[in-house]
Order: structure tokens, then C-alpha cells, then sequence
């Protein structure tokens, strides 16, 4: 009897790797996101979501604004998965583009064939409720600025909430410098820094996204159009340095997904993929 059950356990652990035998056939998966600070709640959700469809994979995020992401990734940060709040970062990662197209320092960490423009999102001009200040749009916003009657919250350059709001000004012929210098303006290091210091008071208005405004409960009294700073586009990829090409695949194809595109819309993004 012993050598019977030796013998049927030799050849369980011979099939084993072809066919389980008592073992999970996926091995599990820790998948590191790298996302813009805006996805912060929209992704939270959809990993609880995603534990049904993949129970064997754990998402890791790291949200932060996209180029400090971005700089992240160049400096060799563990990462599978990026997903941008503009195109910009993106561009500066992706080898199959040239200094022209958006790549001046020839970096390639894209995989390729796996770049998708996934959502849209709009720029908001949000207040507290009550809107003491009494904006109601970006023409009052303008006004306001240049007579220096409000204080401003928006990102910093190298953010991509900043560098639509800088869109914005060039729109208005408003000289970020010299609002700077006469203390109109306050900045944040990413999107939600300067949602908070809308929340909490600190300034009359600040330019956000209007997700974040949405998920923040701040009032959005209007949002730019694409003359004045250009379409919110989220690209998302895989890199290339990913050790799980798989996994990381078929995560980014659930968030162009039905299931992820109701969270996605249910706060205010435009689905694209």
C-alpha cells in the first residue's frame, strides 16, 4: 500500500506543472500602478472590483503627480503599469517617439502595442461651497487675477493640472510671473494638494480636475474648454520592464472595460479605450 501511494504521489508531482494536481494554476501576482493622483479614488474602487475577476493578483498603487511619476520610472522605480494625466509624461517615456514627437531624452520604457488613450477629463474651476468669493467662472476668474482681488490654488509646472492652468493664463494674457510675484497665486505639487487648499479654505478658487472637485465635494462653476487649454487625455501602458507582461495586460484591458468605465463615469471621466 505504501509503495502504491509513493508511487501515485511520484506521478501527481511529475504532472503537476502541466496539469495543477492540487495546485492553483496561476501563481499570484503583486502588480505595481504607477497613476496620476486624480485616479486616486477612481482606482481604489476598481482594485476591490478586480479582486473577483483576479483573485490572484494584488494591485499596488503609487499615486502622485504624473511627471514626479514619470521621473520615478526613469530612475528605475519598480513599476508595472503607468497611467498618465496627460500625454506629455507619456511621450517622454515612449521609445517610438523622437525628440519631435515628444521624447527629448530618447527613453524607452513603453511596451509596445499596449499605449491606449483611456480617458478624458475636464478642467474644473472649483469653489467651497458657498463660493464666497463669488466666482462663477474663468472670465471672473481672469478679472480677479489681474485686479487682485483673488487667490488662486493651482499646480505646480512640472504637473499636469499646472500646465493646462498655464494654457489658461496664456489664454487670458495673464503673466503667471507677475501673479506670482504679487502673491495671487499658491501651488501644490499634484492635483490633490491643491483640492485641499480649496477644501479647507486657504484660497478663493483653485484650477483642478472636475473628478476631483466631484470626489472632494467642491463646486465646479465652470470647466475650460479645449481652445483654451487642450483635451485632458489619460494615456495608460505597460512597460517594458514589467515581469508581468500577462498580468499587467489583462489589468489594463479591465480598466477599458465595462466594469471599470461605470466607476470611471460615475465621477465624471469620459471613457475612450
Amino acid at each position: 500500500m505504501r509503495k502504491a501511494i509513493a508511487y501515485l504521489m511520484s506521478i501527481c508531482l511529475a504532472l503537476a506543472p502541466l496539469a495543477g494536481c492540487g495546485t492553483p494554476a496561476d501563481k499570484p501576482v503583486e502588480l505595481i500602478v504607477f497613476a496620476a493622483a486624480s485616479l486616486t479614488e477612481t482606482l481604489t474602487e476598481i482594485a476591490d472590483l478586480y479582486k473577483e475577476a483576479a483573485p490572484g493578483v494584488t494591485l499596488v498603487f503609487n499615486f502622485d503627480s504624473s511627471g514626479t511619476l514619470k521621473t520615478q520610472i526613469e530612475e528605475g522605480a519598480e513599476c508595472d503599469i503607468f497611467i498618465s494625466a496627460a500625454p506629455k509624461q507619456m511621450n517622454e517615456l515612449d521609445g517610438s517617439l523622437d525628440a519631435g514627437g515628444g521624447n527629448p531624452d530618447g527613453l524607452d520604457f513603453v511596451l509596445q502595442g499596449t499605449r491606449v488613450d483611456l480617458l478624458e477629463n475636464k478642467v474644473a474651476l472649483a469653489v467651497q461651497e458657498g463660493n464666497q468669493a463669488g466666482v462663477e467662472s474663468f472670465d471672473d476668474l481672469a478679472a480677479g487675477l489681474k485686479d487682485g482681488s483673488l487667490l488662486l490654488a493651482m499646480g505646480n509646472e512640472d504637473v499636469p493640472v499646472g500646465q493646462y492652468t498655464q494654457k489658461i493664463f496664456a489664454w487670458y494674457d495673464l503673466s503667471e510671473e507677475e501673479l506670482a510675484a504679487a502673491g495671487s497665486i499658491t501651488y501644490g505639487s499634484n492635483v490633490k494638494e491643491v483640492t485641499t487648499q480649496v477644501s479647507e479654505g486657504a484660497v478663493d478658487c483653485g484650477v483642478i480636475y472636475a473628478t476631483d472637485a466631484f470626489s472632494a465635494g467642491l463646486t465646479t462653476v465652470d470647466t475650460a474648454t479645449a481652445e483654451m487649454c487642450g483635451q485632458v487625455i489619460y494615456p495608460a501602458a505597460v512597460l517594458n520592464v514589467t515581469q508581468h507582461e500577462d498580468a499587467a495586460k489583462a489589468f489594463l484591458d479591465y480598466l477599458a472595460g465595462d466594469a471599470a468605465g461605470a466607476v470611471f463615469e460615475s465621477v465624471g471621466f469620459s471613457p475612450l479605450a
